[in-house]
């Protein structure tokens, strides 16, 4: 008990406006916003290992609306919910209105009137997904002041074109956890670099949310790639900016050996150059099928000259002391297990298994806590009250 309270007064000592604001981009928040959501999600973890109910709604629906493949992050959202007492609602767009031409702003509202939260995975299109959920959020801010919904949802961005907050920020939590504070981060090397996949058109957010935000913590972050596997130029900029003013630094190399060499994390994932992700996105929009299974060829047979893009043993002695800290969202393509040739060799994931399970496991927390920090002033006040009630999750 003495440790939470302990978090709650940090909570309480950080300046934020989260609660005016969906969280959409890392780089929109100060620190101070971001390290509000890191110790509410480790406040409401610890709350959970003292066996006190963390439900501070007792009715409320959390919608989910997911327009790509999830697992972790989809059961994420659904932990999340169900830690502050909220019932999630899949909105299926096959069988709603929308098939049928209802607008963004139309939508919106009707699914809203009971809703708490809306959590949105839009990462297919390139120069969309980030802008729906703005027009969601626009049009949710228009029916609340209207009088039309009685609360203004929380939105929370469960991935998009540009980047993936709940994802980055449960890879800080990790990092944070893993080497003991935020302090202990600054100086440290990590390198995000691609990694050969034998799939194409992976999202671009995962390396952009961590070159955008590990920045904002003092590190040394390196990003390496093939020449073409370009990110956004406009995140490039964010994270040049970021490390110049948090006294980290970021560089860009272009070799995974000279990005591993005396690491202390490493990053090696997969993800398309973004020129081709619009391309991609022209494609789909004009359902395009012979296209895109031409450009998917096109892009396989360049993926495949960078096969020695591989996380082996060999690179990993690279790193300081031959132990960084191996990372990855999940699922890594690892060799001779889930594909022939992958991201990573199978006896460099096995060793670092649990560590990346352990590092998605901060997801659900992270997004309650995106979630309480968006429908409340003071969210530590609101957990204090559940602290102070101390009614047990499981009765013994």
């Amino acid at each position: 008990m003495k440790e939470i309270n302990h978090l709650l007064d940090i909570i309480r000592n950080k300046k934020s406006a989260l609660h005016q604001k969906d969280f959409l981009l890392t780089w929109e928040q100060s620190r101070d916003e971001l390290e509000q959501v890191l110790y509410l999600a480790e406040a409401l973890k610890q709350m959970r290992a003292g066996n006190i109910d963390t439900r501070i709604f007792n009715n409320g629906l959390g919608i989910s609306l997911f327009r790509d493949n999830s697992t972790r992050t989809r059961f994420s959202y659904a932990s999340a919910l169900d830690l502050l007492g909220l019932t999630q609602q899949d909105l299926d767009e096959g069988k709603s209105q929308i098939a049928h031409g209802e607008t963004v702003r139309e939508t919106a509202n009707m699914i809203s009137f009971c809703a708490e939260a809306i959590g949105i995975r839009d990462d297919m299109y390139l120069g969309a997904g980030n802008a729906y959920m703005r027009e969601v959020g626009e049009a949710l801010d228009e029916g609340y002041k209207e009088g039309v919904l009685p609360q203004r949802p929380a939105i929370v961005n469960l991935q998009c074109d540009i980047d993936h907050p709940t994802q980055a920020m449960a890879d800080l939590a990790w990092l944070k956890e893993h080497f003991g504070s935020l302090e202990n981060l600054k100086g440290k090397k990590i390198a995000m670099t691609w990694a050969y996949s034998p799939s194409y058109g992976k999202p671009l957010s995962v390396p952009q949310g961590i070159i955008g935000l590990m920045t904002r913590f003092g590190m040394d972050v390196t990003l390496a790639h093939p020449e073409g596997y370009n990110l956004l130029p406009e995140v490039l900029d964010v994270a040049k900016n970021n490390a110049s003013a948090s006294g980290g630094s970021f560089r860009q190399v272009a070799s995974m050996e000279e990005a591993f060499q005396g690491a202390d994390i490493v990053y090696p994932k997969s993800w398309a150059p973004w020129q081709i992700m619009q391309q991609r996105t022209e494609l789909l929009r004009q359902n395009d099928h012979a296209g895109l299974k031409s450009l998917e060829q096109t892009c396989l047979a360049e993926n495949a000259r960078h096969k020695n893009w591989h996380c082996t043993e060999e690179m990993m002695a690279r790193t300081k002391n031959g132990s960084a800290l191996y990372m990855h969202c999940l699922p890594a393509d690892i060799t001779g297990v889930s594909c022939q040739h992958g991201e990573v060799e199978a006896s460099v994931f096995e060793r670092y298994r649990i560590p990346t399970y352990k590092e998605a496991s901060w997801k659900p927390w992270i997004i309650a806590a995106m979630i309480l920090a968006r429908k409340f002033e003071n969210p530590a006040e609101i957990l204090a009250g559940r602290v102070k009630a101390a009614v047990p999750r499981i009765y013994k």
